[in-house]
């Protein structure tokens, strides 16, 4: 309203022109307002269905109670509304709060999109290529798939409800207003934001609250409010873990150490197992070497088992600590995962978290025993298990194999191919001949079962003695002619013929395999199995015998023969054979 101008001693309008000049001014105020604009109004009733408003006009504006929604107004409430007709044909001046308000929020929207600014809104529903979102006040926008989430959307029915703070990315109006919307880019934002306060506010070894969001192969991560931590699986327990899912679940809130903090790499290492104190602290209180101690098996490997003692405290058991007698070839062969053992203690590094175990040790060593087991001179009858080039080995028990040498199947004759009489899974007898526990070596024997021949050859016969025998074999060197107990004894050529004008060759020609011979021992070593035989030392033994008996003859007869006719006798003998 104008200021109007007072005049000394000017006489007082009557109350007609009062109100008259009021109303004029009301007129005068409204003329600059024009139909669709926002103005202020006022409450003054309440009445019915109905709030009236006072916009400065000689009538209130009347607007229907339901657009002030669940929250109804009180006398003397400021409201804006739009104008909508400034007088009809009775005189009311149409107003709306409704409008008002869309248009306040379109101006809200407009500044959002000019600042950069985030707007809040409800994704309605899924449509074609992402999703429309309802910003209110009857305001649609498109939020394409790719920009609703940080991670790829594989299930958009998961988002529709869900009520967000989103970016305008494009906001145009042709024949209709068109927005874009997009989530991704301030989900990034505010995670950074969280992110940034986190490690601003926590230190190592503080506790936190998350919840468990997804799994590894290599553990958890972690949702502490919009950004992960790890939780490794190392750090899940001081023993040996095979699966994270054993020891969190999905969706699960759990409290962790903050064990990690780099802001650069936005990297946070979360912790389980820090909750309590380190076992190997307090290992020697509880382990020494050489003690004999439960454990689990957990783990199987090529070389061995891992043995769990207690949580947090594993062990190794290799392979060659697994049996004194056996020969494993897999773990798997005695062991499975989830077995309760016995094992002792062989050696621990608490720097390095490491524990020797054994699993033999605390069984009984075959070895120890085996001179009373298997003591020499005992016969048994077993199985061939495996046949080499140089003999074979004979399982005289489970892990137990004695070797039978080649050279020990026969007194007389060498087998060169072992293969050629005995086989594998033959069983057969044999003595043993021979035990070393400490080299783990036991060796039988098949021709000891029965008395050396050689030796019996000795105890019959000496140097000097005269032999019978058969030729068994005929080589370039010699013969061999084979005696009692199927010795074989060498005639070397040179030894075949006391004939001086015969040559070895021709001499050797006269024998053949299966003759008859005799012959004098000349050489005999039953340790190196070796007998020499010589016919020639025994034609010459003969013919010295028959001069002896034709010398002692002549010394008792009457002298009339003489050695020159006994030669001649044998000369004539010769060619008449």
């Amino acid at each position: 309203m104008e200021n109007k101008e007072v005049v000394m001693d000017a006489a007082a309008p009557s109350r007609d022109e009062f109100q008259t000049q009021l109303q004029e001014q009301y007129l005068k105020s409204f003329e600059g307002l024009e139909e669709g604009d926002l103005i202020d109004g006022k409450v003054v009733q309440i009445a019915g269905d109905f709030v009236f408003v006072d916009v400065g006009y000689k009538s209130e504006g009347k607007i229907p109670l339901i657009e002030f929604g669940d929250a109804p107004p009180k006398v003397g409430d400021d409201v804006k509304v739009i104008l909508v007709k400034k007088e009809t044909h009775s005189g009311e001046v149409i107003v709306s709060k409704k409008r008002a308000e869309e248009k306040v929020f379109w101006k809200a929207v407009a500044n959002a999109f000019k600042e950069h600014q985030p707007i809040e809104g409800k994704i309605d529903k899924e449509v074609k290529g992402g999703f429309e979102v309802d910003l209110g006040h009857g305001l649609k926008g498109f939020l394409p798939s790719s920009k609703a989430d940080i991670q790829r959307v594989e299930n958009g029915a998961e988002y529709v409800g869900l009520s967000s703070s989103f970016y305008l990315e494009r906001l145009y109006s042709e024949k209709k207003i068109n927005i874009i919307l997009n989530r991704r880019r301030w989900l990034e934002e505010d995670i950074d934001k969280r992110r940034e306060a986190f490690f601003q506010s926590v230190q190592i070894g503080d506790t936190v609250k998350g919840v468990v969001k997804s799994f590894t192969s290599f553990g958890a991560f972690i949702d502490l409010g919009g950004f992960d931590g790890l939780l490794h699986i190392n750090d899940m327990s001081w023993g040996h873990v095979t699966r994270p899912k054993d020891y969190v679940r999905k969706g699960e809130e759990i409290e962790l150490k903050v064990i990690r903090l780099e802001p650069e790499e936005k990297r946070i290492n979360l912790s389980l197992k820090h909750f309590t104190q380190d076992p190997w602290f307090t290992f020697e209180e509880k382990y020494h070497v050489n003690d004999v101690v439960k454990g689990k098996v957990t783990k199987l490997t090529d070389y061995g088992a891992f043995i769990e003692l207690e949580e947090g405290i594993e062990g190794l058991a290799h392979i060659s600590e697994f049996s004194w007698v056996k020969k494993v070839h897999k773990p798997e062969d005695m062991l499975k995962a989830g077995d309760i053992v016995d094992c002792m203690i062989l050696g621990y590094d608490i720097q390095a978290g490491k524990v020797s175990l054994g699993l033999k040790q605390v069984q009984a060593n075959p070895w120890d025993n085996i001179n009373e087991s298997y003591p020499v001179g005992m016969r048994l009858t077993r199985k061939i298990v495996k046949v080499t080039n140089a003999g074979a080995f004979i399982e005289l028990e489970e892990g137990i194999d004695g070797f039978l040498h080649a050279d020990d199947l026969s007194w007389t004759s060498r087998v060169k191919n072992p293969a050629s009489v005995l086989h594998e899974g033959e069983e057969i007898e044999v003595v043993v001949i021979e035990s070393s526990p400490e080299e783990r070596n036991i060796r039988l024997g098949v021709k000891q079962l029965s008395e050396d021949p050689w030796r019996s050859f000795a105890k019959a016969f000496r140097v000097g003695s005269i032999v019978e025998g058969t030729v068994s074999n005929v080589t370039d060197f010699g013969v061999f002619v084979r005696v009692q107990g199927d010795i074989d004894g060498l005639v070397k050529k040179q030894d075949l013929s006391s004939d001086r004008d015969e040559s070895w060759d021709d001499a050797l020609k006269k024998f053949s395999v299966g003759m008859a011979v005799k012959a004098v021992v000349i050489d005999l070593s039953p340790e190196r199995q070796k007998l020499g035989l010589s016919i020639r030392d025994l034609v010459q033994r003969q013919q010295r015998e028959e001069i002896s008996k034709f010398m002692q003859s002549e010394e008792e007869g009457d002298g009339g023969y003489t050695i020159g006719d006994l030669l001649k006798e044998r000369d004539t003998s010769k060619k008449n054979s």
